[in-house]
C-alpha cells in the first residue's frame, strides 16, 4: 500500500525576521511542526537552509529530502518540551563514552586508540578542566561525578536547536568527547567521524570490507556531518 504524499501547493518559500527570531514562510503562510509549533528558527542562515529544502520539493513533498527540517521539528517538538531530560540522557554518555574503552590486544590496534584518542581527552581536560579515565576492555569504568557534572552542565547549557544537533553527534559517535570536539571546531568534522570509527576500520583492515557494514557505516556518517551543519548554523 502506498502512501500518499502531500502535494506541493506554494509558489515561494523565504525567510522573514519575527519576533523571537526568523520564519520560514510558503507565499506568506508560516511553517509549523507536525505538532503545529511554528517554526521560530535561531539564525537567519537557518532558515534559508530550510527554506531551500521547501524550494527543492518539485510535485511531492519528500521529508527524507529535508533533513534541517526534520531536526527543527525534532528541536520544537520534543527537545523544547524535555530540554532537560535529552540533555541529561546525552550527558550520561560520559560515563560510557567510546574513548574511555580501550582494547586489550593486538598491540597494534592499542597503539592506534592512544595515538587517537588520548590526545582528544587532553583537549577535553583543557577545554572544560574534567577529565576522563579510560580502561581495557569492556568492563565498567567508573567516572568521577564532578567530572560528568561538568559535563552535564555544558549540555544543559545548549538551546533546543543546538541539542538537537548534539544528540545526534554524540549518539551516532558514541562518544561525549567526540561530540563536543566536533561541536567546538577541535578538528575538522570529518577527521572525527573517523576517530569514531578507529575499531571498524580496524576490522576491515584485518578483515576485508562488508557491504552491509560499509552502506549502514556511509548512511551514519551523513547524518553525522548534518548534524555538524545545523549545529553550526545555530
Amino acid at each position: 500500500m502506498s502512501i500518499l504524499k502531500p502535494k506541493r501547493f506554494w509558489k515561494e518559500a523565504k525567510v522573514a525576521e519575527v519576533e523571537g527570531g526568523f520564519r520560514v514562510e510558503l507565499d506568506g503562510r508560516p511553517v509549523k511542526t507536525p505538532a503545529k509549533t511554528e517554526v521560530i528558527l535561531p539564525t537567519k542562515a537557518l532558515g534559508e537552509a530550510i527554506a531551500a529544502e521547501w524550494d527543492a520539493q518539485i510535485e511531492d513533498v519528500d521529508p527524507t529530502k529535508m533533513p534541517f527540517t526534520r531536526m527543527a521539528n525534532s528541536a520544537l517538538d520534543k527537545v523544547a518540551t524535555q530540554h532537560d531530560e535529552v540533555a541529561e540522557m546525552l550527558a550520561e554518555y560520559g560515563g560510557t563514552d567510546l574513548l574511555c574503552y580501550r582494547a586489550t590486544s593486538p598491540a597494534e590496534l592499542i597503539d592506534r586508540q592512544a595515538a587517537a584518542w588520548d590526545p582528544l581527552l587532553d583537549w577535553a581536560f583543557d577545554e572544560m578542566g574534567t577529565r576522563l579515565v579510560t580502561g581495557a576492555g569492556v568492563m565498567h569504568v567508573a567516572q568521577d561525578q564532578a567530572a560528568l557534572a561538568v559535563f552535564s552542565d555544558r549540555v544543559k547549557a545548549m538551546d533546543n536547536f543546538r541539542l538537537a544537533a548534539f544528540h545526534d553527534l554524540v549518539g551516532i559517535s558514541g562518544s561525549l568527547v567526540l561530540a563536543f570536539a566536533a561541536a567546538l571546531n577541535r578538528q575538522e568534522i570529518e577527521v572525527v567521524w573517523d576517530l569514531s570509527r578507529i575499531d571498524e576500520t580496524w576490522q576491515e583492515e584485518q578483515w576485508g570490507v562488508d557491504d552491509e557494514a560499509t552502506e549502514q557505516a556511509a548512511i551514519k556518517k551523513t547524518e553525522f556531518l548534518h548534524a555538524k551543519k545545523f549545529y553550526d548554523l545555530c
